[in-house]
């Protein structure tokens, strides 16, 4: 069974431009292998680039372009960051990230497992990432981190609904009962 919070976004688009990356947790430890999101952001945004080719006619269209460019590493790279952080290694289930390119849009979709122990915490987090203003959250979160030196903040979520608009949902799914294994899908959707 399924636990949806948030903006979740259903693979039921028909669209066929669509990057999907994944990350075995055989190969290296993933928590090891996180540091390195940035390449794969960049990956993932020099990929996306293409689809919009500047019009030198157009005001303001590179611009536009940079700062989708700009958002697209962010997300990714904060996307992976956690899903490679707060992985369960021992489940061995890949860590994949998707980037779907819609008419107005942009989809992410990173999926990992994820403790069964972590879910209720994270499940709380979420709950006060969608029932809160970003800009308030944001800097309540800010001044605790400083006193703190809180780890699991939320802070890069937050900065993704606060400063690029994106709407942030969430999937739960048990994928297998003995031993218990559970996916955790993060959808972040961007209009373009």
């Amino acid at each position: 069974m399924a636990q949806i919070f948030g903006d979740f976004i259903e693979n039921s688009s028909p669209s066929t431009e669509y990057l999907i990356v994944g990350f075995s947790p055989s190969s290296i430890p993933l928590k090891q292998r996180w540091q390195n999101n940035g390449l794969s952001a960049g990956f993932i945004a020099d990929y996306l680039i293409a689809f919009f080719p500047v019009n030198e006619n157009e005001p303001g269209a590179l611009d536009k372009r940079n700062k989708t460019l700009g958002a697209v590493k962010y997300v990714t790279n904060e996307l992976l960051e956690n899903a490679m952080k707060f992985t369960d290694e021992s489940s061995q289930v890949p860590v994949s990230i998707k980037l779907e390119l819609r008419t107005d849009c942009l989809i992410f979709q990173a999926t990992n497992a994820i403790n069964p122990q972590a879910v209720p915490s994270f499940q709380t987090l979420i709950q006060e990432l969608i029932s809160s203003d970003p800009s308030e959250l944001f800097m309540q979160r800010l001044e605790k981190n400083t006193m703190d030196n809180w780890h699991s903040s939320g802070l890069g979520l937050i900065t993704i609904m606060n400063d690029y608009m994106g709407k942030l949902g969430w999937k739960f799914e048990t994928i297998q009962q003995h031993p218990e294994i559970i996916t955790v899908t993060t959808t972040v959707q961007l209009t373009l």
